[in-house]
């Protein structure tokens, strides 16, 4: 093994190669940009199969092999390869051609239209993959046009159904074309550079993420007339066990990727900030730092923790009757190593109402997967890639959300996210990821192309 560092110096040694002519370049990134976002691959249906044609074309007139492999003719998944000698094992780079469905109504410009004004491209997806998508397609077109040595194979995959209905997509791909998709090493979407009143904060990269989960809660009682209030009444007995169970702060506990993104935080943040953050495992500031996260940091207070979010409440069918029956859907984001039955235990304890059950609510489930490494050579040269591109710290950190990297992770690979520059304050007003107004700076996508080149070819040239 190479000491820390030498494999320092073989990144920022690979950063220093020749560099494409990015003019050409940016103008060739934005036609396949635009052309990808105007494809309606809304999820469902999802439609994948029109956008995986449209790559498979453009990588076939590059040279380089591309096939379309799918477990529904419309769902496609894009997979393509370019070989190196072999003395390292494959690198993967991913994205997904699929997005969430929109309101039209709501748009300013047409979701789907590309629209470019003011710096900006609008559209579905132009944050919600497909700049990842777009990046990796561009340099996959670079490595070929170069003919750059690599010392792995670079695997490049479009995949289908990740916001909805992974079983066409990341399950189907891992199940059916393991062989073909099998890496050491990916980098797909999670991460992101934050930018806060025009300045560069953080970038982030994403070496885990939260599970999914769903618990119902179930409350039954005797059914009445409306007229004659019960204090057994099952929505009230559903409503105290909502409410207990919201406000409940379970165990906190961190992994190698919170503890460091904590620590890093503290380090670029205000005194006060800091001192919450280096604060959260001191036993008499814990409480008081749990509630600052829980009211203005939630975030933070779900990394920390096992979260559960109540989403869906049903109950009665008419006005004059009091049902004998509600229930309630809990969203639940478990920690990585998160045994659910133990922790379904500890919900019943904090409910204590034998009259509410605890039931575990079927959903599209990812597995367990534990954090990828921190100390070796793809995490360095994403943090120069980083320092050199952005002039950023990079945090790793644990999505609260889920991605299909955890199909992948499942698998041994490690793996890390990565995404363009977004502004802290675009969320709030509505143009963010999965908003009504999405979209990205025309800037940050050709500067992401460029981060994406580099740290590709470091680590695989």
């Amino acid at each position: 093994m190479k000491p820390a560092f030498l494999l320092a110096l073989t990144g920022l040694a690979a950063f220093a190669q020749a560099q494409p002519d990015w003019t050409k370049v940016e103008a060739e990134t934005l036609q396949h940009f635009q052309a990808l976002i105007r494809f309606d691959t809304q999820n469902p249906p999802g439609n994948e199969t029109a956008a995986c044609e449209y790559i498979k074309k453009v990588f076939e007139a590059e040279g380089i092999p591309a096939k379309i492999v799918a477990l529904e003719p419309a769902r496609g998944n894009v997979i393509a390869r370019l070989k190196g000698n072999g003395s390292r094992k494959p690198l993967l780079i991913m994205g997904h051609t699929d997005v969430v469905k929109v309101d039209p109504a709501k748009w300013k410009h047409p979701p789907f239209g590309a629209v470019r004004e003011g710096g900006y491209i609008y559209g579905r997806g132009t944050v919600d993959d497909k700049d990842n998508l777009v990046a990796a397609m561009m340099t996959m077109i670079l490595l070929k046009r170069l003919n750059v040595p690599l010392s792995r194979d670079v695997i490049f995959v479009a995949e289908a159904g990740e916001e909805a209905s992974t079983r066409v997509g990341i399950e189907y791909l891992v199940n059916n074309h393991w062989p073909e998709i099998e890496a050491e090493i990916c980098l797909a979407e999670g991460g992101s550079v934050m930018r806060r009143a025009g300045k560069v904060r953080f970038a982030t990269v994403q070496t885990a993420e939260k599970i999914p989960n769903g618990i119902r809660l179930v409350a039954k009682g005797p059914a009445g007339h409306g007229s004659r209030p019960l204090r057994t009444n099952a929505v009230v007995r559903l409503s105290r066990a909502v409410e207990k169970v919201a406000m409940w702060n379970p165990p906190m506990r961190l992994n190698d990727t919170t503890r460091y993104y904590f620590e890093r935080l503290a380090t670029i943040s205000t005194p006060e900030e800091a001192a919450r953050y280096t604060g959260i495992l001191d036993a008499q500031k814990a409480p008081a730092i749990t509630e600052y996260f829980a009211v203005n940091e939630p975030g933070h207070y779900s990394m920390l923790r096992t979260s559960i979010s109540p989403t869906i409440i049903r109950g009665g069918y008419q006005i004059n009757v009091i049902p004998s029956e509600a229930e309630a859907t809990l969203d639940v984001r478990a920690l990585p190593d998160e045994d659910m039955e133990k922790f379904r235990d500890l919900v019943r304890q904090v409910i204590n109402d034998p009259q509410v059950e605890v039931v575990t609510e079927s959903r599209n489930q990812r597995p367990k997967a534990p954090p990828s490494q921190l100390g070796n050579e793809v995490f360095r040269i994403l943090e120069e890639g980083n320092r050199k591109h952005y002039g950023a710290v990079t945090l790793p950190q644990m999505s609260t959300g889920a991605t299909d990297m955890a199909f992948l992770r499942a698998k041994g690979v490690q793996c890390y996210g990565i995404g363009a520059m977004v502004d802290e304050e675009d969320g709030p007003k509505g143009y963010g990821a999965h908003s009504d107004q999405e979209r990205i700076l025309e800037s940050s996508l050709r500067q992401f192309v460029r981060f994406n080149w580099d740290v590709v070819t470091a680590i695989a040239r």
